[in-house]
């Protein structure tokens, strides 16, 4: 089900990432001194200075533990309202980390993170590390847990990318910004690294769960093939001319289809249109003011039929062979009806 974007000013949130660097100088200050401090203030990679009240305290020998509520804003993030903990020891040699539960470990090669370490990405570690260090620093251990964080993960690109037993602790600027497209299609990248990492040498990317389905059916692709693409082609197949497999196949209905063959990159309906006289070229002379006219494209895939989808395909795989310019990847295009039945195939 896709969620719309609101009408008006949206609020900002805070990255998992931020959200466990601020608990984990809480739990720091409290392993040190005695007493959380609540609020907590850390510093993000841009110079903003959050605030963030303690949502849970704990404290033993050798060890502290703070937890803080995920606000993610107006973003519809799955961690919205979870609980980032970190849990601070006194061990180890300099800063060392460790997934608790609901946090991932990596298990697969091409991520940022080296396999076997837990999925706790470059910048939030840096944050953690910082706000140890502000401190007077220490030998210690932190440890990041996330309750319900693995039920979570699998509504997440994690288990495509090897990443087991629940979320990742994300973030480049600490910052959520509602419906930002930049998340998703660094998602699509890590895919397309992981892909590569495995050794794959064919990967596909489709508009939906449908054209996915037919698309993976059709070659018996593995599911770490499979590109969450979305409406972001263009994310995807930039990404590809840099970072080349052999092949590359696009899946979609015949309205996202033709909006890429128009050459859009973006194909979301707010984004990008159907262009009806585009399509009109395709059509009879007597057709020709009935297809400008239509309203959706599925109404004139019904005026034109079979013809039209394999010339739009073919369209399609043109556009794309436009954007990889040159680059030493096959690339073929898909066109999946309602029912998950391929009706166009341009290799």
């Amino acid at each position: 089900m896709r969620i719309e974007k609101p009408e008006g000013e949206l609020r900002r949130g805070w990255t998992t990432g931020a959200c466990a660097a601020a608990a984990t100088k809480a739990a720091f200050a409290a392993l040190r001194t005695g007493a959380f401090p609540d609020p907590v203030s850390i510093r993000l990679p841009k110079g903003e200075t959050p605030s963030f009240a303690l949502a849970l305290e704990g404290k033993g020998e050798g060890w502290a533990q703070a937890g803080i509520v995920k606000d993610a804003g107006d973003d519809p993030d799955v961690t919205h309202g979870c609980t980032v903990i970190a849990t601070v020891r006194s061990r180890g040699k300099g800063v060392t980390f460790k997934a608790g539960k609901g946090v991932g470990t990596v298990t697969r090669e091409g991520l940022p993170i080296a396999v076997g370490e837990p999925a706790i990405n470059p910048i939030p570690r840096e944050m953690m590390r910082a706000v140890i260090e502000e401190q007077g620093g220490g030998d210690v251990e932190i440890e990041i847990s996330i309750p319900d964080g693995e039920a979570l993960a699998q509504k997440t690109w994690n288990p495509r990318l090897g990443i087991v037993g629940g979320l990742s602790i994300l973030g480049t600027t600490g910052i959520v910004h509602p419906f930002s497209c930049a998340a998703w299609i660094a998602s699509i990248h890590r895919g397309v690294d992981v892909a590569r990492a495995m050794g794959l040498t064919h990967i596909a990317g489709c508009t939906g769960s449908t054209s996915e389905d037919a698309v993976r059916a059709h070659f018996n692709l593995p599911i770490e093939a499979m590109m969450d693409m979305g409406d972001f082609a263009g994310g995807l197949l930039k990404y590809v001319r840099e970072h080349p497999v052999s092949r590359v196949t696009i899946g979609g209905g015949f309205g996202k289809i033709t909006k890429l063959a128009q050459g859009a990159m973006d194909l979301h309906s707010g984004r990008s249109q159907v262009d009806f006289e585009w399509l009109a070229k395709f059509a009879p002379a007597n057709l020709h003011e009935d297809v400008k006219a239509a309203n959706t494209a599925q109404q004139v895939l019904d005026m034109l039929g079979a013809g039209l989808v394999s010339q739009v395909a073919g369209e399609a795989k043109l556009e794309i062979e436009k954007i990889l310019r040159g680059a030493p990847v096959a690339a073929d295009v898909m066109i999946v009806d309602r029912a998950g039945k391929i009706i166009a195939h341009a290799e």
